[in-house]
C-alpha cells in the first residue's frame, strides 16, 4: 500500500500533470550565432560541454569528441527504465553494470567512461558540478574502491539531452574529469506529457513499474519544468533451485521530484534546479546454512538456513540557483550548487549469532532480534561558481575568452548502528559471531565527520584562427585544504581539410582529488581464527592504524591525456567520427589487499598491539595506461515508402597497470598490495570492446527499432587467487533488442518490445571462484537474461 508521505503525495500529484515534448534534434539545444545576432539582448543559457562558447555545433564539428544524445525518444519508447542502464545500451564508451552480491554496490549504479573508474568521470547537470554518492564501492567486480555519481537519481523524463565529452577536461572543469565529462541537460519547455511503463524478465520476475510525468508551466515571464517519477523494481533471482542465495537485481523503489526553470530578473535571468529522490533499496547477502550453528546461525531462528537482506534508505538531494546577465559585451554567471547523498542501512532477515548464543547459554530459546539498524554514511557538497565570458569577433576570425573561479566545501560522515548490529555478546571463544549477519553495523570507533574545501581559478580561450582552423586552450589552478594545489592545462585544435572532412586532436594534463570517502571510510568487523577473535579493519587514511603502520597521506592522481581523430560528412545524410585516445594516470588511488599474519608477518606484532588482526587501506599505489578508439557512424535514408535511420557506435579500450608503488613499509609485498585479482578488476572490470548497431524504420504511424549490442571478452581473477586455478574468462557476447511503436496520434504512442531477446548470458564459471559466489559475475550486460516491456506515452 502507498504510504501517505509528503514526497509520495508530491510525486503522485505531479504524475497527473504532464510534460512538454522536447525537440528531437542533436543540436536543438545549442543557439546559433545568427540567432544571437538577431537577438542581442538574449542571454545564452546553454553551451556545449567541452567549450564555453555558445555556438551551433554537431558531433562532426567540435574540436574534441562529444556525443549528443537526445533523450526524448528514449524516455518515451526505451526498453530501459533508469538513466544508467539507458546510457549503457546507447553509448559504447559509457559503462554501468548492475551488481549483485556486492553489498551497497548493488543499490547504486555509478557512471564510468572509457574503461576507467566511476570517480574518474565528472558529471554535470545543466553545466554545474553534480555531487557523488556517499558510497565507496568495496565489493563487486566493477568500480572497486571508487565513488561515483548515481545516475539513477535523475528521472529519465526530466532529461532533454545528454552530452558526453570523451576527452580529459580537468583544466576546464576541475577534479574528476580524467576520463571525460557527462553533462545532463534538463527540460524547461512548455507543455505536459506522461509515461506509463511495465516490464519483467522472461523468467517471470524482476517486474518494473514506471509512472512518470512532466509539466512545463509559465512563471513570471519565464518557465518552470516539473518532473515526478515513481519507479518500482522487484527482485530477480537466478540462483539454483534450493539455494539460500538470491542472485539478481536488487529491489528498488524510487520516488523522485525535479524542478528546472528560469525567469527574467532585471537585466538578466535567474535560473534554478532542484531535485529530491527517496530510494528504498534491498539486496541479498550470502546465505547462512544450518551447518553454521552457532557461529552464524541459530537453531531456534533459522533451522533450515537463511539469507540476510541488506536494505538501505537512500536520500539524494540536488539544487542550483544562479543569475546570468550581460553587461556591455560580457556575459556573467554566478551560481550556488548543493548536493547531498545519504545511505542508511537496515539489515533484515538476520540475527546476531553472539546474542542468540548468549541467550541459549543462559537457558533461553537462543534468539536475537532479526532486524538491525546498521548505521551508514552521508556526503555533502556546496559549490560556488563565478564565470565571465566575452566574444571578440575582430580578433582573427573570432576569439572567445572565458575565465572564472570556484569555491567548494565537502563533508563526509559515518554514523554508527545500534549496538546489536556489531557487539560480541557471548564473548570471545563462545561460538557466536558478533554483529548482524550479512552486514555488520558501523561501530562508534568508525564514526567520522570530516570536511575540506577547495578554491580554483581558470582561464579558457577558444580562437578561430581562420575559418578552417580552430584552437582551444585552457589552464586551471586548484587548491585543496587536505593535500595542496594542482595546475592543469589543455590544448586542442581542429582543422577542416575540406567542407566534409576535419582533423582534430588534443593534449591535456589532469588530476583527481582523492574523495573524502576514500580518505576516511572506516569499518570494523570481528572474525574468529582458531577460536580467537580478530578485528579486521578498513583503516581510514590518517587514522591510528594507518599512521602506526606508516601509510602515507593520500594525494591527488595526476594524468596526461591525448586524442587524435577525424570527422567525415560525405553527404548530408551520413556522418562519421573516429578518435584515438590515450590516458596515463600516475599515483592512482586503489584499495589495498588484505594484510594479515598469512602474508605480511613484519607488521602483525604492530597490528596486535593496536588490537587489529587484519587491515586494508586506500593508497596511491599504481600507475595505469588506457588507450583505445571511439568510432561513430550515422546514416539516414529513404527506404521504400519509409525512412531508415542507422547508427553504429563502437569503443575499443585497453587499460594496463604499468607500475606498482608500494609504501616503504610494504616494500617486497607488492603482490599483496595489488594482487592479480585486484589488478584484473582495474584492467578488465568493464568489457574492453563494446559496440551498438541500431536500425530504426519509420513508416506512417509505425516505428520499429532493432538494436544489436556487442560486448567484448573479459578476464577476471579468482577468489582463491591460486596459480593452479584458471582465471575467469568471459567470452564475447552479443545481445539484441527489438521494439515496435504505434503512433495513435501525434500525442499518444504505445511501444512494446524486448531487451536481450535471445536470452544471452555470461560465460559460466566455477562458483567457488567468483566474487559473488555465483556461476558468473555481473559483467558485460548482467546475468538476468531476456526481458519484455510496454510503454505508453501521452502528451497533454
Amino acid at each position: 500500500m502507498f504510504q501517505t508521505t509528503t514526497l509520495r503525495r508530491s510525486v503522485l500529484l505531479a504524475l497527473y500533470g504532464s510534460v512538454a515534448l522536447a525537440a528531437f534534434s542533436p543540436s536543438a539545444f545549442a543557439q546559433t550565432e545568427s540567432q544571437q545576432a538577431q537577438s542581442a539582448d538574449v542571454i545564452p543559457t546553454v553551451s556545449i560541454v567541452g567549450s564555453r562558447r555558445v555556438t551551433a555545433a554537431s558531433a562532426t564539428e567540435t574540436a574534441v569528441p562529444v556525443d549528443f544524445i537526445p533523450m526524448t525518444k528514449l524516455a518515451e519508447q526505451g526498453s530501459q527504465f533508469d538513466l544508467a542502464q539507458t546510457l549503457t545500451y546507447i553509448s559504447p564508451s559509457f559503462n554501468s553494470t548492475r551488481q549483485t552480491g556486492a553489498d551497497g554496490a548493488d543499490l547504486v549504479d555509478s557512471a564510468a567512461l572509457r574503461g576507467l573508474g566511476s570517480d574518474q568521470t565528472l558529471v554535470l547537470m545543466n553545466g554545474k558540478r553534480r555531487h557523488s554518492t556517499s558510497l565507496v564501492n568495496i565489493f563487486g567486480a566493477r568500480n572497486r574502491g571508487n565513488t561515483g555519481t548515481d545516475m539513477n537519481a535523475i528521472p529519465l523524463l526530466a532529461v532533454k539531452n545528454i552530452q558526453v565529452l570523451r576527452d580529459g577536461a580537468a583544466a576546464q572543469y576541475g577534479s574528476d574529469a580524467i576520463a571525460g565529462v557527462i553533462n545532463v541537460e534538463l527540460k524547461k519547455s512548455l507543455g505536459c506529457e506522461s509515461v506509463f511503463g511495465v516490464g519483467q524478465y522472461s523468467e517471470g520476475d524482476g517486474e518494473n513499474l514506471l509512472v512518470s510525468g512532466y509539466c512545463g508551466v509559465p512563471l513570471a515571464g519565464g518557465v518552470v519544468g516539473i518532473t515526478a517519477e515513481y519507479l518500482d523494481r522487484d527482485r530477480s533471482n537466478r540462483a539454483d533451485p534450493g539455494s539460500l542465495r538470491t542472485i539478481g537485481d536488487s529491489k528498488v523503489e524510487n520516488q523522485t521530484v525535479y524542478l528546472n526553470g528560469e525567469i527574467p530578473a532585471g537585466p538578466g535571468k535567474v535560473y534554478f534546479t532542484a531535485g529530491l529522490q527517496k530510494r528504498d533499496a534491498s539486496s541479498a547477502a550470502w546465505g547462512r546454512g544450518p551447518d553454521e550453528i552457532p557461529t552464524r546461525n541459530a537453531q531456534a531462528m533459522y533451522p533450515n538456513g537463511f539469507a540476510p537482506y541488506i536494505n538501505a534508505d537512500i536520500d539524494d538531494q540536488y539544487g542550483t540557483i544562479g543569475y546570468r546577465t550581460r553587461f556591455d559585451e560580457w556575459t556573467a554567471d554566478l551560481s550556488q550548487t548543493y548536493g547531498y547523498n545519504k545511505m542508511h542501512y537496515n539489515i533484515s532477515n538476520t540475527l546476531n549469532a553472539s546474542i542468540a548464543n548468549k541467550d541459549l547459554l543462559a537457558g533461553g530459546r537462543g534468539v536475537s532480534a532479526s532486524q538491525f539498524d546498521a548505521g551508514g554514511f552521508s556526503a555533502e557538497q556546496m559549490t560556488t561558481n563565478a564565470d565571465v565570458a566575452r566574444f571578440y569577433p575582430g580578433f582573427m576570425n573570432g576569439l572567445n575568452l572565458a575565465f572564472g573561479a570556484e569555491y567548494r566545501t565537502e563533508n563526509y560522515k559515518i554514523f554508527a548502528g545500534e549496538p546489536g548490529s556489531y557487539i560480541d555478546a557471548d564473548g570471545p571463544g563462545f561460538g557466536g559471531d558478533p554483529g548482524s549477519q550479512g552486514f555488520p553495523g558501523f561501530r562508534p570507533a568508525d564514526v567520522t565527520d570530516r570536511d575540506r574545501h577547495s578554491v580554483a581559478a581558470y582561464v579558457d580561450v577558444e580562437t578561430d584562427v581562420t575559418d578552417r582552423f580552430k584552437v582551444l586552450t585552457a589552464a586551471r589552478y586548484e587548491n585543496f585544504s587536505d593535500f595542496g594545489s594542482s595546475v592543469t592545462g589543455k590544448l586542442a585544435a581542429s582543422f577542416k581539410v575540406s567542407d566534409g572532412f576535419m582533423l582534430r586532436g588534443s593534449a591535456s594534463t589532469g588530476f583527481r582529488a582523492p574523495s573524502l570517502q576514500q580518505a576516511f571510510f572506516s569499518s570494523t568487523f570481528t572474525e574468529f581464527v582458531s577460536g580467537r577473535p580478530i578485528d579486521s579493519v578498513f583503516a581510514p587514511n590518517g587514522g591510528a592504524v594507518a599512521n602506526a603502520i606508516g601509510i602515507p597521506k593520500l594525494k591527488e592522481e595526476e594524468s596526461t591525456s591525448y586524442t587524435l581523430g577525424a570527422t567525415f560528412t560525405p553527404t548530408a545524410a551520413t556522418s562519421v567520427t573516429a578518435d584515438l585516445y590515450r590516458i596515463s594516470i600516475d599515483d592512482r588511488v586503489v584499495f589495498s589487499g588484505r594484510f594479515d599474519a598469512d602474508n605480511f608477518a613484519p607488521i602483525v606484532p604492530l597490528l596486535n598491539t593496536l588490537g587489529v588482526g587484519a587491515a586494508q587501506f586506500f593508497v596511491n599505489s599504481i600507475d595505469t595506461k588506457t588507450q583505445g578508439l571511439d568510432l561513430t557512424v550515422a546514416h539516414r535514408a529513404d527506404v521504400g515508402p519509409g525512412k531508415l535511420n542507422t547508427f553504429l557506435a563502437m569503443n575499443l579500450s585497453k587499460t594496463e597497470v604499468t607500475a606498482v608503488h608500494a609504501p616503504a613499509v610494504f616494500s617486497g609485498y607488492e603482490d599483496v598490495l595489488l594482487s592479480e585479482r585486484e589488478r584484473l578488476f582495474i584492467e578488465q572490470g568493464g568489457p574492453r570492446r563494446k559496440a551498438t548497431l541500431s536500425f530504426e524504420y519509420l513508416l506512417g504511424k509505425v516505428g520499429t527499432e532493432f538494436k544489436i549490442i556487442h560486448f567484448g571478452p573479459q578476464t577476471l581473477g579468482t577468489w582463491s587467487g591460486s596459480e593452479s586455478v584458471p582465471n575467469q574468462h568471459y567470452k564475447a557476447k552479443t545481445s539484441a533488442d527489438l521494439s515496435l511503436t504505434w503512433n495513435f496520434s501525434d500525442k499518444t504512442k504505445l511501444t512494446v518490445g524486448g531487451a536481450n531477446i535471445f536470452n544471452v548470458k555470461p560465460t559460466v564459471q566455477d562458483e567457488n571462484e567468483t566474487d559473488n559466489g555465483f556461476k558468473y559475475e555481473s559483467v558485460q550486460f548482467g546475468l538476468n537474461g531476456a526481458s519484455y516491456f510496454a510503454r505508453l506515452w501521452h502528451k497533454f
